[in-house]
């Protein structure tokens, strides 16, 4: 029996504390994030539109099936992870994507994270509250 190859494009993108592997496959516009529906995994629209933008942007909504495996950090920034893994993928797929992408800004990695938590602080900046007696 041979082997029929499929190409995958893949991609990784991370945003705060997430982190996920993205493989784009030829088909028509599936988005599954750890193994569901794209709607039934986010819940809210906004994310959803956040996760399409670069097939969109690109007009490959219906030539990709997305299988993103996400883990770490909450929703949103798992929903922005998945963004930046889709976009790296699709420069993967077509280099000649770059420039619509990059102006776009999807291929920015957000560097915001959350600040340590420092020793005598409650959180990162909350102290307890001052008393002169």
């Amino acid at each position: 029996m041979a082997k029929t190859s499929v190409v995958v494009y893949r991609g990784t993108g991370r945003r705060k504390d997430a982190v996920a592997r993205v493989r784009l496959v030829p088909g028509e516009g599936n988005v599954l994030i750890n193994k569901r529906p794209m709607d039934e995994y986010l819940g809210k629209k906004t994310l959803e539109m956040i996760v399409r933008q670069p097939l969109e942007l690109t007009e490959n909504v219906d030539r990709f099936d997305v299988l993103a495996t996400v883990n770490g950090g909450g929703v949103r920034g798992q929903a922005g992870a998945v963004r930046l893994g889709i976009a790296r993928a699709l420069l993967v797929a077509d280099e000649k994507l770059r420039k619509p992408l990059k102006k776009a800004g999807f291929l920015t990695r957000d560097s915001r994270m959350k600040e340590r938590r420092k020793y005598g602080l409650k959180k990162a900046r909350k102290a307890s509250q001052f008393s002169k007696r």
